[in-house]
């Protein structure tokens, strides 16, 4: 069986090609150290192991679990994040987010962090390694910041990068001040479920769904208590979903504050925001 004949297992199954092509690379880089510089050039893979991509195939069309729950990893920013069914699975999309705290917190000298629903800690440990700062994440999940620590860990930052079970701000005191505070927090409203793929289904309905229809409860709680956590002119930043900037917009206005700004994603939908008390 060849790499194409694999390829084409999760394209009859119906996933879209270019996903399948990018899933079973995934698989042939994890599991046979063969990138896609091998296949350019012409190389070879035995039998085994090609095997063993197909059997990996075949579990992620059985189950319809995510690719990157098989492998027990995403990638972000550049580097390998340990994942499971406790968290979400890394995306681009919050890679825009990283993009635009990391810039923010180096022009403001920002020391002190909060992220807020940490999951897996690739937003935490992505900041820490482009700044000289403290970074504090929280999740209301103990089996999500198990993950975190781990990921900490493996990417030596546990010196920097601190984790705290966390319902909110619940259990932050009143005295811990941060510079900027970044979220990407649950945003799918629940009438949501029945348009999503069934991979998106196996990752956590905790990390993934709000309870109210328009996917905004998160966003409302957080801004409306943000402003006693941060120091002067400090940054409150999200992920925001399709749909959703000009609410969030009136939250910030409602709650004080300023100079709110909005990110793009390459498919041209505001996926950003973030302004300044």
């Amino acid at each position: 069986m060849s790499i194409q004949e694999i390829a084409n297992l999760l394209i009859d199954a119906g996933i879209e090609k270019n996903e399948a092509n990018a899933e079973v690379k995934l698989l042939l880089e994890h599991y046979c150290n063969f990138k896609p510089i091998d296949i350019i050039f012409g190389k070879k893979l035995d039998t085994s192991k090609l095997s063993i991509v197909r059997e990996k195939v075949l579990e992620r069309i059985r189950t319809n679990m995510p690719v990157q729950y098989i492998m027990g990893f995403g990638y972000f920013m550049g580097e390998k994040f340990i994942v499971n069914k406790n968290v979400l699975i890394p995306r681009y999309e919050t890679e825009i987010l990283v993009n635009k705290v990391v810039e923010k917190a180096l022009t403001m000298n920002a020391k002190k962090i909060l992220d807020i629903g940490t999951g897996s800690g690739c937003i935490a440990c992505s900041i820490a390694k482009a700044i000289d700062g403290y970074i504090l994440g929280i999740d209301i999940s103990n089996e999500a910041l198990n993950v975190a620590y781990e990921n900490a860990k493996r990417l030596f930052l546990d010196k920097r990068v601190d984790f705290r079970q966390s319902d909110l701000f619940s259990k932050i005191e009143l005295n811990e001040k941060f510079d900027i505070i970044v979220s990407n927090p649950p945003y799918i409203p629940p009438q949501e479920k029945e348009n999503l793929q069934k991979e998106v289904l196996k990752e956590p309905e905790l990390a993934l769904f709000t309870k109210d229809e328009k996917g905004l409860e998160f966003y409302e709680k957080i801004i409306k208590e943000a402003p006693k956590f941060l120091n002067k002119n400090g940054y409150i930043m999200f992920e925001i979903g399709l749909g959703q900037s000009e609410d969030v917009k009136r939250f910030l206005t409602d709650n004080g504050f300023k100079d709110i700004e909005v990110e793009k994603d390459l498919a041209n939908i505001d996926r950003v925001i973030f302004a300044h008390i």
